[in-house]
């Protein structure tokens, strides 16, 4: 591993590009103002980047600029984006991991080309057949690590050995005093309960847990996956995906009606004041951008895809889960774990 953490930022990704991605820079810098240890990589328009850079007084000693001249649009295909995203910010700041010294990259651009043009570059980890979009959830407890979330419509009982295992990886690193807790998202808990595939990905967690990378919870429910007793959730990218964006909309008409409810008559108004404390606590526990980041497990190389109309402070978020990611070593902690599918295996 490099003396420094270089994190290699597609400056051009996702909407108010690329003022919120160097104000969210600053954001971290400023937070972090004694990590000594960290580097920017930054690809992108330079002529704006460094327009930014000079407004947010970033030092110069914390990051190189590489000038690219095209970017990556949200309506652009993964094919034809290919054929023209060579010159592109999010390609090259993919590419730097390979011919730089780049340790993660970080684009908030279009998904699907984001994964595509990763898994050709990166390549896979030579014993996993599909990579696996992880994100993060808050529980009672602390946070869950979720997979798939969309990569992979579907999966097999392997495929969904290599996510846990994966996903236990990642949790462990992001969080190295806590146990990973894996458990695998089902129509019921009991043993039972479920598809072939599930049944046979179950017998198979069981045996490998003996392994000691994760304590094994067997399957879980939806209702329970915040309750914090399994902190790594496991499921095919079509219910992964459908189970994000029900989650992300209940949230949203939550903390909506709340607001409606406390701000409909002159009385509910006047009640703010009095729990101003706790209401501001429930929305920061709920906020969206401490969430933001989602990771492509499975590759050789770590990338975290940013929402792309996220502001400054998610990105700033993502940024330190990169940050977090290459600090807690993720990709040895991975390569060990699959290791020990092969030697259960055998």
């Amino acid at each position: 591993m490099n003396s420094k953490i270089i994190i290699a930022i597609d400056a051009m990704g996702g909407e108010n590009a690329p003022y919120k991605n160097i104000e969210g820079i600053s954001l971290f810098l400023k937070k972090n103002i004694k990590h000594e240890d960290i580097f920017f990589n930054i690809f992108g328009n330079e002529d704006l980047i460094k327009k930014e850079i000079s407004r947010h007084k970033i030092s110069n000693e914390m990051y190189k600029i590489f000038s690219t001249n095209t970017v990556v649009s949200d309506a652009e295909t993964p094919l034809t984006a290919i054929k023209n995203s060579k010159d592109s910010s999010m390609w090259n700041s993919i590419n730097s991991q390979i011919i730089s010294n780049s340790n993660i990259t970080l684009s908030a651009g279009n998904t699907g080309v984001l994964f595509v043009i990763s898994r050709m570059l990166l390549k896979t980890i030579e014993s996993v057949s599909k990579p696996a979009l992880a994100g993060l959830w808050p529980n009672e407890k602390n946070m869950n690590v979720v997979l798939d979330l969309g990569a992979n419509v579907e999966c097999d009982e392997k495929n969904l050995v290599d996510f846990s295992e994966m996903g236990a990886a990642l949790y462990k690193s992001l969080f190295p005093e806590d146990t990973p807790k894996v458990a695998l998202l089902n129509i019921g808990s009991e043993e039972m309960k479920g598809t072939d595939t599930l049944k046979k990905a179950f017998s198979k967690l069981k045996e490998i847990s003996t392994s000691g990378d994760f304590v094994f919870n067997g399957f879980i429910e939806g209702n329970k996956i915040t309750t914090g007793e399994s902190n790594v959730i496991v499921t095919d990218g079509f219910t992964g995906n459908i189970a994000l964006k029900t989650a992300e909309g209940t949230a949203k008409f939550i903390t909506d009606s709340l607001k409606k409810s406390l701000t409909s008559t002159l009385l509910s108004k006047f009640s703010i004041l009095f729990s101003f404390f706790a209401l501001k606590k429930f929305k920061e526990k709920l906020d969206p951008r401490k969430f933001n980041g989602a990771i492509f497990l499975g590759l050789k190389g770590p990338v975290v895809k940013s929402h792309g109309s996220t502001d400054a402070v998610g990105f700033y978020y993502s940024i330190d889960l990169c940050y977090r990611i290459i600090k807690g070593d993720l990709m040895n902690k991975i390569k060990n774990n699959l290791s020990h599918i092969n030697e259960v295996s055998k």
